[in-house]
Parts: structure tokens; sequence; C-alpha cells
């Protein structure tokens, strides 16, 4: 399997996981996400699959600044409706790390380690995202904007061939490329510029 070899440079995802300890998925319950199986998941590497990912790392990392995030323990509320613009496509990148669902999520073991409604569109919040701890109540809110990497002015252009489909396999591999250098900016220069990712 062939990839964009920055992949495996992304910052891993590690959390622990409760019921996966109980049912021996992971004896240690330890779970650790990397960007590469987020691509896998997503179908697709972009930058806001990879916002998604950030937000989700640097949220955690200070809703937990102690101890391993605790999956299925994380409530994670939008501001938009699910059907608009990118928000379904966030929302199923933070479920698969975080296990938070809205309604189809597992409905738990004698009343525990339940994954559904942890997970809500339509909320009455500024930020891009809002990370609740559901044992402390603790919150943090998560703001992403990817024009703080704008893409190459080459893409456009390119992108109007690609999706008329009139571009040479030259150009279709000059976008993807481009595509995903604009990704790579994103996730490993500026992973921890407080202006694309900013979490209060």
């Amino acid at each position: 399997m062939n990839y964009p070899e920055f992949f495996d440079r992304v910052e891993t995802i590690t959390l622990f996981d409760p019921l996966s300890k109980v049912l021996g998925s992971f004896t240690d319950g330890k779970i650790t996400f990397t960007y590469k199986e987020i691509v896998k998941l997503a179908g697709h590497s972009c930058p806001t699959v990879a916002g998604a990912y950030l937000m989700t790392l640097r949220a955690l990392e200070v809703l937990y600044p102690d101890t391993l995030p605790v999956r299925g323990q994380i409530k994670v509320e939008f501001k938009e409706d699910e059907q608009d613009g990118v928000a379904g496509v966030i929302g199923n990148v933070i479920s698969d790390i975080t296990g938070a669902t809205e309604t189809s999520g597992f409905k738990g073991l004698n009343g525990n380690f339940a994954r559904h409604s942890l997970m809500s569109f339509n909320a009455p919040i500024d930020s891009s995202a809002r990370f609740t701890r559901t044992d402390t109540g603790k919150s943090v809110d998560a703001y992403y904007n990817p024009n703080v990497v704008p893409p190459s002015p080459q893409m456009q252009p390119l992108m109007q061939k690609v999706m008329m489909q009139s571009a040479t396999e030259e150009e279709q591999k000059a976008f993807g490329k481009l595509w995903q250098e604009r990704v790579e900016k994103i996730l490993c220069e500026n992973h921890k510029n407080s202006d694309l990712i900013k979490i209060v």
C-alpha cells in the first residue's frame, strides 16, 4: 500500500479504552490511532480530516494533562448541523477516535461503557467543536482555521481540470501531490500553530 510518507510522521493519539480491556480486545486497554488509520476510515486525506484529527489531539492533551484520555467518556458538540458543510466528516473522524456517537454507538453492558448520545450537533457554541469529559465535566473549545495554510495557486486550475475529467494523468498526479503537500504543512509544519488550532 503506497501513501505519502508524512502520514507516518504525524503525532499519534493514544487513549485508554475500558471497554476494550474488559472484552479482551486490547488487554491493557490502550489504543493508539495514527493519521494513516484515520485516512483509511475516512477514505481520503484532506485539510478537513487533518483538522479534525488535530483538534482531537490538542483538545485531549488539555483535557487530560496527566493521564490518558478515556475513550467512551468524552462528549463532543458541534455548532453546525450534521448535514452542513463538512461537519459530518469532522464528526466521523472525531467519533472514530473518541468513540462518541449520536445514537448509533454501543449501548453498553449493564449500564456501563455506553458510547451513544455522546455526540450532538446544532449546539449553542461558537467554536469548531467542544470536547467535554463526562467524569469531571471539564470542557475545552477547539477552533480550526485551515486558511492559515492556503493551497498552492496552481491547485485551483488543476482541480477544475480534474473535476471536468479533462486532466491528463500527469496533471492528476500533480494535483494530488499539491493537495497532500498542503495537508502535510497542516499536520507536520503547523500542528502546534495556535492560529491554525486554538484550544480554549
